[in-house]
């Protein structure tokens, strides 16, 4: 039996890029249109979990598998925004200077063949990134690079240079964990190298 063919359910150019590393190619791509503020006293791994889930049920298919993902980057119990500023790149950096935090990637994969139910996982990270000065942090900030980034930063572009420690994924700090993405995909039938 053919597998059904693959929506991804994203906005973010990264996911897109991560899942042709592994020789993957979505038939489609659908930026889900959610709300994503996180609801009062809300953690970070339960928003994840629901923002992954809330895109996949966004673009829900009866023809193809829905694949979602969710990246959420947090200071202790403190979701950090998506910057979409100057002000928030710098705020959220100034915040990580020195410390370790974590960076939690919720996946989702709906099927129609399997009803209502999905299968999900979710990949935590620790970052740490080293103490920044002033001025990298404006220089940074001038790159204009962590302007929609969880956190206010992008592992994948200059901010490599901040990051002392690692560990867990480092594709799904990027955006989308391959590993277990391509498990996932392997148990609906997928041929994923």
């Amino acid at each position: 039996m053919k597998p059904l063919p693959l929506l991804l359910a994203s906005s973010s150019p990264r996911r897109l890029t991560l899942l042709k590393q592994i020789g993957i190619v979505p038939d489609q791509v659908v930026s889900p249109d959610i709300d994503e503020t996180p609801d009062r006293d809300e953690l970070p791994r339960p928003y994840a979990q629901r923002i992954a889930r809330a895109k996949a049920a966004c673009v829900a298919s009866t023809d193809h598998l829905v694949l979602a993902a969710d990246t959420v980057v947090a200071a202790g119990r403190r979701i950090l925004p998506k910057a979409d500023s100057a002000d928030q790149v710098r705020a959220c950096l100034t915040l990580l200077s020195g410390r370790r935090h974590r960076v939690m990637t919720a996946i989702v994969l709906a099927s129609p063949q399997r009803g209502s139910r999905s299968i999900e996982r979710l990949v935590e990270s620790i970052v740490t990134f080293n103490r920044l000065t002033d001025e990298q942090i404006e220089r940074y900030v001038a790159t204009r690079e962590g302007e929609g980034k969880a956190g206010g930063y992008a592992i994948n572009g200059q901010a490599a240079s901040f990051i002392r420690f690692l560990s867990g994924s480092y594709s799904a700090v990027v955006g989308l964990p391959l590993f277990e993405t391509a498990q996932l995909l392997r148990g609906v039938g997928w041929q994923v190298p």
